[in-house]
């Protein structure tokens, strides 16, 4: 298989989610294939090149906030010639589907990854979960899995009390505790918030020697959303599938953040709770000075009558 860039147009932004997978059924059909997995869960594939790029994702969230509401390797398949294959959720079902684990079954007895010389698996919360597990499926892939959850089995996660619903899915079968499927992956990132104790309790259960852990602080529930904010999100992509993203990139790469107003109000906003309100002063200086923002403004107001303890 050759690296080709592939010539397709999507117009899918605002789309209800039926109508979507329609659209991305017709182009995935053209130039691969679609099929639909259960009641709730889709596979769509295009081939171009010998590189892969592996997505799960949240049809939702993929509307509400994806770049042209296309799945995230949409635009590597046009623009850099990276084979996809797009796994697609109604809701966040953590892709516990025995129909899921079928089709992976399948491509596994098909041979279909020994075709591509370099795989990433990729996926953010449920869906950074559902990466790890089932990369299993394709020994060597890179992973990045952002905020991910390592299983929602009360045995091994029972300190974490959300979820609820989604526990009652069975965790204990096959492609079930995601730190244990990711034992045949080459390099494994984990990015989660230290500052979400509960995402950070997650991220520290995979702890393998290959996995990179990649702290986010203050980036929150929505580490994906920030990274498309920043302009990071691409970047990184690329620097997997060309095998230097290492910890000192991602730390370069994270530094965008001082440009984020989004992380920069919850910067403040922390240091504030946590009694740095000299340092909080200062940031709201320095923000005022690059333009004029209410927020920055009304709290260096707020704050100019305390002083740092």
């Amino acid at each position: 298989m050759d690296d080709r860039q592939l010539t397709f147009e999507t117009d899918l932004v605002g789309l209800d989610p039926n109508a979507w997978l329609g659209e991305v059924d017709d182009i995935c059909d053209e130039l691969g294939f679609f099929e639909q997995l259960g009641t709730s869960h889709f596979a769509g594939f295009l081939e171009a090149g010998n590189n892969l790029l592996v997505t799960f994702e949240n049809i939702e969230q993929a509307l509400a906030h994806n770049p042209d509401a296309e799945p995230r390797g949409f635009a590597y398949a046009r623009h850099d010639g990276w084979s996809h294959l797009a796994l697609l959720s109604m809701g966040e079902s953590w892709f516990r589907d025995p129909m899921v684990f079928e089709f992976f079954d399948r491509l596994v007895d098909d041979g279909f990854f020994e075709d591509f010389e370099t795989i990433i698996y990729y996926g953010a919360n449920a869906a950074g979960y559902a990466a790890a597990a089932f990369s299993v499926a394709a020994p060597g892939a890179i992973v990045i899995a952002l905020r991910p959850q390592a299983t929602l089995d009360a045995r091994l996660t029972g300190w974490d009390p959300r979820y609820k619903a989604q526990r009652r899915q069975d965790f204990t079968g096959r492609y079930g505790y995601a730190p244990e499927m990711i034992e045949g992956a080459g390099q494994v990132f984990i990015a989660y918030d230290p500052v979400q104790r509960l995402d950070a309790g997650h991220a520290a259960l995979f702890h393998k020697p290959h996995v990179t852990a990649l702290p986010c602080p203050l980036l929150g529930t929505a580490i994906d959303r920030a990274f498309d904010r920043m302009g990071i999100h691409d970047v990184m992509l690329k620097l997997a599938m060309e095998g230097v993203l290492d910890s000192r990139r991602f730390t370069q790469l994270l530094r965008a953040r001082r440009y984020d107003q989004t992380y920069i109000r919850t910067l403040v906003n922390w240091l504030i709770m946590n009694d740095h309100k000299r340092l909080a002063i200062i940031i709201c200086d320095y923000m005022l000075q690059r333009g004029q923002n209410e927020f920055f403004a009304s709290t260096r107001e707020a704050l100019s009558h305390h002083k740092d303890d």
